[in-house]
């Protein structure tokens, strides 16, 4: 937020932060932002939010999670102009905040003016097809401040580690992977709530709010560092616990265990496969159509695949690169490696100061 605030205070712009569900006025707004799920995990439906700004003539934008979106409503079937987003919960690391893939979708309207490539198909001289940019977007022969092109190439790496995600477990997979983090997600609900807490939202994806019973936020918290675990302290007496596809039992109980007692995460389980947590809004529609997402789901075949890409590919490991900086960027292979290493790549950017000391040295 104090991003998109200074970068609309250069703009002459006002941000103005507050609660969605008490706006009314949406005629003094050239635009409204929302963010689904919430940062307190909750899942709102906002069609017909949506709907007023846009009566308005206001941009509807929501930020969203990639992952979510594979088993809820997607933002555009709710009247979202723009959907914006980090693409890291596809298989990249968390690296202490970054750097990691941004994703940008909007509406055919707005699709000459979004930033970036746009890559369409035409027709080369024998008819074939070829690929070229559909839109005017190099900075080179446009004004300075109006340049879009360089935006997009700095995380290259990052995009393809993450459409490299998606093509390998496809749509399908990435339900299953998605519906495994919400299930632990209302699995952790019941049992929080059998203990005698209060879980603030009825609908969530992997991320729960509980209002504590006869503890603290700073007593629980306690209580989970000594076993290994963050949580985020909402208040003196609520926290918040995000999950997601790597949390096993181990740690369920663990989470649970801090909050006042073990539990059958089995019979927690069968309670959470019966429990609706979604308002009505999971995901119907389908997504990642193109067949390049539904082939290569072995190790062998994903191997083949990049090898061909690589082939096609004009790389400083076959000729020299003639264009300009936009083209020169090259990963060396001792940038590569720390990516995959823990001590980098599992650090949440929240976590206490003193859990990233090695962080702090390098900055």
């Amino acid at each position: 937020i104090a991003v998109a605030q200074t970068r609309a205070d250069g703009m002459g712009a006002e941000l103005i932060v507050g609660d969605w569900e008490k706006l009314d006025n949406f005629g003094d707004y050239a635009g409204v932002a929302v963010q689904y799920p919430d940062t307190a995990g909750a899942i709102n439906d906002y069609t017909d939010f949506f709907a007023k700004a846009k009566a308005a003539k206001a941009l509807t934008v929501c930020a969203t999670d990639l992952l979510a979106l594979c088993s809820l409503k997607p933002p555009g079937e709710m009247g979202a102009d723009v959907a914006v987003g980090s693409a890291q919960r596809f298989g990249v690391p968390l690296g202490y905040g970054g750097p990691h893939a941004a994703f940008l979708s909007c509406i055919d309207g707005l699709k000459r003016i979004i930033p970036g490539r746009i890559i369409g198909i035409s027709k080369d001289v024998h008819g074939n097809p070829a690929l070229r940019m559909a839109l005017q977007t190099r900075e080179q022969h446009i004004k300075r401040e109006k340049a879009t092109s360089n935006i997009c190439t700095a995380q290259a790496l990052l995009a393809n580690m993450a459409a490299m995600y998606a093509v390998y477990h496809g749509p399908e997979g990435l339900r299953n992977i998605s519906s495994e983090a919400h299930i632990k997600a209302k699995a952790l609900a019941v049992g929080m709530t059998e203990l005698g807490h209060t879980v603030l939202h009825s609908t969530f994806f992997d991320t729960i709010s509980i209002q504590l019973k006869s503890m603290s936020a700073d007593d629980y918290m306690k209580k989970a560092v000594a076993k290994g675990y963050n949580v985020r302290k909402l208040s003196e007496t609520t926290i918040s616990i995000a999950l997601d596809e790597t949390a096993d039992d181990v740690d369920m109980q663990a989470l649970l265990e801090c909050a006042g007692g073990a539990m059958a995460l089995s019979e927690l389980r069968v309670k959470a496969e019966a429990m609706d947590a979604t308002g009505g809004l999971g995901r119907t529609s389908s997504f990642l159509t193109h067949p390049v997402f539904n082939t290569y789901h072995c190790e062998m075949e994903m191997q083949r695949y990049i090898y061909r890409l690589e082939r096609k590919d004009l790389a400083l490991n076959t000729a020299m690169i003639p264009l300009g900086s936009c083209t020169m960027k090259l990963n060396a292979a001792s940038q590569m490696l720390p990516i995959s290493w823990p001590e980098f790549g599992n650090v949440h950017p929240f976590v206490p100061v003193e859990q990233a000391a090695g962080y702090q040295e390098m900055f």
